[in-house]
Formats: C-alpha cells, structure tokens, sequence
C-alpha cells in the first residue's frame, strides 16, 4: 500500500509539475503584407490604411492623466522577416533628459514593445523567454540581459520616429528572437508564418519633466494592484495570431 502511494504520489508530481501553459488573451488578429514598409514614420502605404488601430489606454503606473496629456494607439502586421509596428502618440511634452541609453532609460519618454516569440508566458526578467524592448526617443533599444546589465539590441528593431506638434508617429519593423536567444552569439531570428501566435504588449513611458517617469501607459488590461508586471512576466501579455 506504501508503494503505491508513493507512485500516486509521483504520478500527480509529474503531471502537475509541467510549465503551465499561458491563457491566451486581448487576441488580435494580424495581417500579412506583401510588400515591406518604407520606415519613414509616415502611414502612407495601402496596407497601413487597412489595418485595425488598438488603443494604448492602460494605465499600469502614475496617478490618472487627462487625453490632453496623453493618448495613444497602434496598429500591426507582419511578413516573415518582421513584425511591423505603426505607433501614434499624442504627447504634449517628449522628455529626453538622460543622453547615455543604459541609464534610467524608462524614465524619458519611451515605447516598450513586448514580445514573446512562441507565446509560452512566464518569468522572463533576466531571461531571453521573452524580451522587453524599450524604444528611445533616439532610436536607441534597450532590455535586461541575463546578466542582469541593460544591453543595447538595436539590431532586433528598426524604428523611425516623426512629430508633427503634438502628434508622434513611429513605424518599427522587429525581428523575432526565441528564449534561445544567447548574448554575444550569433543569432538568427525566427521567420513568421501564417497561424503563428505571438505574446506581445505595448507601453509609452510618459515624462513631462519630471525626475522620475509620471504614468506607464499599456495596452493589455492586468489585473490586481500592482500592474507595472510586463517586464517581470509574460503571462500579461496579449496574443496575436498572425494571417495570411
């Protein structure tokens, strides 16, 4: 009878003991072009027009903010080299005071695309299981290495920013690296396919002048208190399923 308590006991071990799997949720539908983008911060290609905007309407951190300080939205597609990214920011202010782009690089104004290659969730903050790339004013792209040191990664994303008064438009095209993914390697990104589904979120740090970031504006509703939890965990992260 021992004995086979003991293997009960191992079975459910074993059975319950498995990766948990992450719940697909905010799903979006994404649409595959043809033909490339012209990154030029400008929305000019046809298939740009036929694409859906979501809202950017989240706020995981800062006390509540007016839509004349902030609003935002993106819209998304893909071929199988890129995913591609059209951003508009309505900001009344973009603040750029720290110039060395591994220094509180989430205190000036920033995008943060999230990414999770295979969609598996989990921990991911000194890990490549999943990537947290802020996006500077500059063009610079930085995330946290397994080392725990921030590292530049500008060549996983190219990004063109351009503001017209208050309005911001970024166009990024981003390669897509999987938890394989090893720092001073060669690497080769992962080619996009149709039925493909990708863990992915978006943010804007928002800086007014402050010393410190003032809101952290995101795309996927996470719930509890504490919601500042896309660089720690993959599990908030949205879905995207990729179309022909």
């Amino acid at each position: 009878m021992k004995n086979a308590i003991l293997l009960f006991a191992f079975a459910c071990l074993v059975s319950c003991g498995g990766k948990k799997e992450k719940e697909d949720h905010q799903l979006l539908v994404v649409k595959k072009t043809t033909s490339p983008p012209t990154l030029d911060g400008k929305a000019t290609e046809n298939f740009w027009n036929m694409a859906s905007w979501h809202p950017l309407d989240q706020n995981w951190l800062g006390e509540a903010y007016t839509f004349q300080d902030f609003s935002g939205r993106y819209k998304l597609s893909w071929d199988e080299d890129y995913l591609y990214l059209l951003v508009e920011i309505t900001d009344d202010t973009l603040y750029d005071a720290r110039k060395e782009p591994l220094k509180l690089w989430w205190d000036d104004d920033c995008l943060e695309v999230f990414l999770d290659e295979d969609n598996s969730g989990g921990l991911h903050q000194f890990s490549h299981n999943a990537f947290a790339y802020h996006i500077a004013l500059d063009g610079n792209v930085v995330d946290l290495a397994p080392d725990r040191e921030p590292r530049l990664y500008n060549d996983h994303i190219q990004s063109v920013r351009s503001t017209i008064g208050k309005l911001t438009t970024w166009e990024l095209a981003i390669r897509l690296y999987n938890d394989q993914y090893k720092d001073e390697a060669v690497n080769v990104a992962v080619p996009l396919s149709a039925g493909k589904k990708v863990g992915f979120a978006l943010a804007y740090c928002d800086n007014d002048g402050s010393k410190e970031r003032e809101n952290f504006i995101g795309s996927v509703f996470v719930p509890g208190e504490d919601k500042n939890q896309g660089w720690i965990n993959a599990d908030i992260f949205g879905t995207l399923v990729l179309e022909e």
